[in-house]
């Protein structure tokens, strides 16, 4: 579950970060206020789909992760009814061996 909210940070700071960067650098850049205006609703549409790129790959991982550990749940759920069922077992041979 932490690599995933660290997963999930890496992803928000990285998109945080190019965002920021482009915005900047356009706003730097020696251009006129048109081709600022025009670059920055290009590198807008362009951020946004990179944005949802990366949500549904972050969706998609962390839906295999919750898949994943349900697997795991359920595969330690069955080792501990079975090993509660061996220690039942044990101790009901050890009663039957103390009556004896």
């Amino acid at each position: 579950m932490e690599d995933i909210k660290a997963m999930v940070g890496f992803l928000t700071g990285l998109v945080v970060g190019c965002a920021t960067g482009l915005v900047l650098g356009i706003l730097l850049a020696p251009q006129s206020g048109e081709e600022t205006r025009e670059l920055l609703r290009e590198k807008g549409i362009e951020l946004k789909s990179r944005a949802e790129d990366l949500s549904e790959e972050g969706r998609a991982r962390l839906e295999e992760a919750i898949e994943e550990g349900k697997s795991a749940a359920v595969k330690k759920k069955e080792e501990l009814a079975q090993a509660l069922e061996a220690e039942q077992e044990t101790k009901k041979s050890q009663k039957g061996k103390a009556k004896a």
